[in-house]
């Protein structure tokens, strides 16, 4: 089953980038959202999770903010 996962996130983010990392590693399709110059998307990931804080994890409407590893496992179904 394919997951709907997306992630708002910005060039600096080094916890975005540990998400995407964790992403690729366990062959996760995601779209990504970089909210330091997408407004539309900024103001999406703002209304779904009530902060400006990234990364922002959008998975089929479960919303995770920050990076944590059990949370991402949990809610894709990883082992």
């Amino acid at each position: 089953m394919m997951n709907s996962v997306k992630i708002y996130s910005t060039p600096t983010c080094v916890y975005c980038k540990m998400a995407k990392d964790f992403f690729q590693k366990h062959n996760v399709k995601y779209e990504e959202f970089n909210v330091a110059e997408d407004e539309k998307a900024r103001a999406e990931m703002v209304q779904k999770s009530q902060q400006l804080g990234v990364p922002v994890i959008d998975i089929d409407g479960k919303i995770i903010v920050g990076f944590s590893e059990s949370e991402l496992k949990k809610a894709l179904d990883i082992k």
